[in-house]
């Protein structure tokens, strides 16, 4: 893959875990969901726990899997540094990923950041128009992050959460069109797992409601900031990294999707 197709992350998040709280977002209430969504759901974690069934036979994980080519290069792992080195890119969906870590300090092992190039989006969404301080990518490069997905040490999804602007260096759309987007993420290939290309795909659809519930917050988060720092440019502000968060457990997610179904069919 060629290097302009890789997402560079700027510089160290310096999180402040403490202000935090107010970020939490609040676990989706089921019961609003259509039926068909729920059916979808659940159909997409077990494509979760089927790729990690595939893995685990062969003493496999998520994260190892990412990391592989590169372990076996003898190289060391790196925080920050982009795993796979040119990031996971579908040429005909234009989704993007990449693995990488430097929040030790919230216990995770690492976080895939998950994006949408413009070529990939739908018809009618745009950059908000905004006086950045820092020029955003123009034109294929004007990507979207969706969602950011942390890791644990065994390889299992443990939050997802949102970032700022500067973070990963996007250009920002605002929710409700990312929400549009968020069908749009399918990495469709087997470089670097199938499993795990199978895996990050579905997690998009298992934990639909809370990706929808987090962009919300996210843009909330943003222009409450810029109303407490005015003529700051919110987007490029070191002390806003995380923008909403909420941790997540498919197992009991899967257990409390097949409990609303069973509910409504009784």
């Amino acid at each position: 893959m060629c290097r302009e197709e890789s997402v560079r992350c700027p510089e160290s998040m310096r999180s402040a875990l403490s202000a935090l709280d107010a970020r939490q977002v609040a676990e989706p209430d089921l019961r609003r969901l259509p039926l068909a969504q729920l059916h979808a759901m659940r159909q997409a974690g077990l494509v979760v726990l089927d790729s990690y069934r595939l893995l685990n036979k062969a003493g496999l994980n998520i994260v190892g899997e990412v990391l592989r080519d590169s372990l076996n290069r003898g190289e060391t792992f790196y925080e920050f540094n982009h795993y796979p080195e040119d990031d996971v890119y579908d040429r005909e969906t234009h989704a993007q990923y990449y693995y990488h870590a430097h929040r030790s300090e919230t216990g995770e092992h690492g976080h895939f950041h998950c994006f949408l190039r413009p070529k990939g989006m739908p018809v009618g969404v745009a950059p908000i128009a905004y006086p950045a301080t820092d020029p955003w990518p123009q034109g294929d490069e004007a990507l979207s992050h969706l969602v950011a997905i942390a890791m644990d040490r065994d390889g299992y999804p443990t939050t997802l959460f949102t970032t700022n602007r500067w973070v990963t260096a996007e250009a920002w759309y605002p929710a409700e069109q990312v929400i549009r987007m968020l069908d749009h993420f399918i990495i469709d290939h087997a470089f670097p797992s199938l499993p795990v290309n199978h895996w990050i795909s579905a997690m998009f659809v298992l934990h639909r409601p809370h990706i929808e519930a987090l962009l919300k917050q996210r843009d909330a988060t943003v222009w409450a900031w810029a109303d407490a720092h005015p003529g700051a440019d919110v987007f490029e502000d070191r002390a806003l990294d995380i923008s909403s968060q909420i941790t997540i457990s498919v197992e009991d997610l899967l257990r409390r999707i097949e409990q609303e179904i069973n509910n409504r069919a009784s």
